[in-house]
């Protein structure tokens, strides 16, 4: 089985931890965290951008001029698409961006990125995530006791009100629990800082 440090809060070495290899020691598979990826942000798209039609443009009820006789060509509203101020013709409208992916490949995804974070030596397990109070500084005094100096994700089993508290204006960290962590959240971070608690629990989903 793969193996990797256990660290505690203040980033000191206290043991090994044995990691399952179907979730932490698979090669990973790009394709698949691509697939998995594009539909996270697909599904976060809003879809709310919106132009108003011809018949959604305020005037235009009265035709300009008449039908024929003027030399100039016929017209029936002012906010016809060719006029300026006019409605526009197809415009974008709400609609969702959403669609779903199979729970093998979403499951595929999240282990290959699991197993590429441990293989890049970029995840962290701790033994106990947890501050007594909420304090800015000793989250940034932890986390860089174990090496995190750029963009990390804090994994916790639960939600732990302090940890997300004290991260929430540190730039780049995201804080998250181990029954909601998702592929992109993972893969854009640097590292991967999760607790050993949380650590059983994504084993326990994904190594089915």
């Amino acid at each position: 089985m793969a193996k990797t440090n256990l660290y505690d809060m203040t980033g000191k070495v206290i043991g090994e931890i044995e990691l399952n290899d179907t979730v932490f020691g698979i090669e990973p598979n790009t394709a698949v965290m691509h697939e998995v990826v594009k539909n996270h942000l697909a599904n976060m798209r809003q879809g709310t951008q919106s132009t108003l039609t011809r018949a959604e443009v305020r005037g235009g009820g009265r035709k300009p001029w008449r039908q024929k006789g003027t030399g100039r060509a016929r017209q029936g509203s002012i906010r016809a698409p060719q006029w300026t101020h006019g409605g526009i013709a197809l415009g974008p409208k709400p609609r969702s961006y959403r669609y779903t992916l199979n729970k093998k490949t979403r499951a595929l995804a999240m282990r290959s990125a699991l197993s590429a974070k441990l293989a890049a030596g970029a995840m962290v397990v701790v033994d106990n995530i947890t501050l007594s109070e909420v304090k800015t500084k000793a989250m940034v005094s932890f986390l860089n006791s174990v090496e995190c100096t750029k963009s990390a994700l804090i994994v916790t089993p639960a939600v732990e009100k302090n940890v997300v508290l004290s991260a929430r204006n540190i730039p780049g960290v995201q804080t998250t629990f181990a029954s909601v962590i998702n592929v992109y959240d993972i893969l854009k971070a640097d590292k991967f800082v999760v607790d050993q608690k949380a650590v059983e629990m994504i084993q326990e989903v994904y190594a089915q």
